[in-house]
């Protein structure tokens, strides 16, 4: 357990010892190994990056190789107790309608993303520049990112899509938390947790 970076401990003890979990953008599978190894669940990965494929498969897991924009039509209705998506929501095309199929497959979601609303992004938007900060590294010109987000830009959406938020929890650059987080979560947090189910 000590092996996870605080981040994904949060998500594996929000996860049901023995469930189904389907993990999206699961990169070198660090987090599924562990949720196979520790909590006994049964569960699957989804990957596009072929280096990654290879690492989760020396590793033992069920990995395939797919382009998450696609959709999850490969799998039925209430296939997973879990759908978890660890920060690639802001990389997707169509991340609404992403949202919608992780609750369609599984009963409930568990996502992370990187807070746009963080103070540090404020002050360099005020500057006159896109924000370059250890949680969204990248330039502007060359970044995955297509669809930056706040922590109130994600409750919205959850509300107009009939989401109910069941947890939620921010950490910093390091994957920790302290009061200040808890108090003002939009300003002060990097990075955001979200546990959800279909309302």
């Amino acid at each position: 357990m000590n092996s996870l970076r605080p981040e994904l401990r949060i998500i594996a003890d929000w996860i049901t010892p023995g469930s189904r979990v389907l993990d999206l953008g699961c990169g070198d599978g660090t987090l599924l190994a562990h949720l196979v190894h520790h909590h006994n669940v049964s569960g699957y990965g989804l990957e596009i990056d072929p280096a990654n494929i290879t690492t989760c498969v020396q590793k033992g897991l069920n990995v395939l190789q797919t382009d998450l924009d696609a959709g999850l039509s490969d799998f039925d209705e209430d296939s997973f107790d879990y759908v978890v998506m660890t920060e690639a929501l802001q990389a997707m095309r169509y991340p609404d309608r992403l949202l919608k199929e992780m609750l369609r497959v599984g009963r409930e979601g568990i996502i992370t993303f990187p807070n746009f609303g963080h103070w540090s992004c404020r002050w360099q938007l005020l500057l006159g520049n896109m924000p370059v900060t250890p949680s969204l590294p990248a330039q502007w010109y060359n970044t995955p990112n297509i669809h930056l987000c706040t922590l109130t830009d994600f409750e919205k959406l959850c509300k107009n899509e009939h989401i109910h938020i069941l947890e939620r929890t921010v950490v910093d650059r390091t994957h920790e938390s302290d009061v200040l987080m808890r108090l003002l979560p939009n300003l002060m947090g990097e990075i955001a947790l979200y546990r959800f189910r279909k309302d």
